[in-house]
Parts: structure tokens; sequence; C-alpha cells
């Protein structure tokens, strides 16, 4: 469960969260399921998202794209992107 947890918080896909449960370690996890463990933190994300910038920024924009990179395999990966004004 807490795997399951730490990826929702980064962002990943409760599909993506059940195909790397079952690589890693052979059990399979429904998306439903996935979706529900993700639950016990939805509060918690969404304080995170709600909470007050600094005075500092007028607006930040937050945006991502995928690049393909070849580490051991040939795979596409997400670069994060921030601006703040």
């Amino acid at each position: 469960e807490s795997t399951v947890i730490q990826l929702y918080s980064h962002g990943v896909t409760t599909r993506e969260i059940s195909d790397l449960i079952e690589k890693m370690y052979g059990s399979y996890y429904s998306a439903g399921t996935v979706s529900n463990i993700s639950k016990q933190v939805a509060n918690q994300v969404e304080s995170y998202h709600q909470r007050q910038l600094s005075d500092k920024f007028f607006c930040v924009y937050l945006d991502a794209t995928y690049i393909p990179l070849r580490r051991d395999t040939y795979q596409r990966e997400a670069v994060y992107v921030a601006v703040g004004i």
C-alpha cells in the first residue's frame, strides 16, 4: 500500500501503478483497487494543490513533456517544468 500511495502522490496513473505493482511484486491490483488505496491520501493531495503560494509569485505555470531516454531500456520519461512569474 505504501508503494501505491507514493506512486499516486507523484502523479502516476492508477493503471500505470497497477502495471508496475504486477511487474515488481507479481501481484495483480486492478485500477479500481489502486484507486481505493490512493483515496487514503486524496485529502492530503487536495490540500497540497490548494496551498497558498509565496507572495513572490503572481502565478505559476506547470507542465510536463515526455522525452525518449535510453537507460536499461528505451522508454519515454516525463520532464516537469515549473515557471513562476
